[in-house]
């Protein structure tokens, strides 16, 4: 179900084995990510969640805009 989630209940939803995926193009990515964040840039990302992500985990989803 989405939602937002602050700080704290992130770290404890990864602790507990959450999915962290970072939707930023992959250069973004590779310049300053989240620890374990998985890379899924938002253009692939309905052709490949189903391949790449756990459906049995819960999954948030994160993108930083500076704009």
């Amino acid at each position: 179900m989405p939602g937002e989630v602050d700080r704290e209940e992130l770290r404890r939803m990864v602790e507990a084995g959450a999915q962290l995926v970072e939707v930023l193009p992959e250069e973004e990515y590779a310049e300053d990510h989240l620890p374990r964040a998985i890379s899924l840039p938002l253009r692939r990302l309905d052709d490949e969640a189903s391949t790449t992500l756990d459906r049995n985990r819960p999954v948030i989803v994160y993108c930083w805009d500076s704009a």
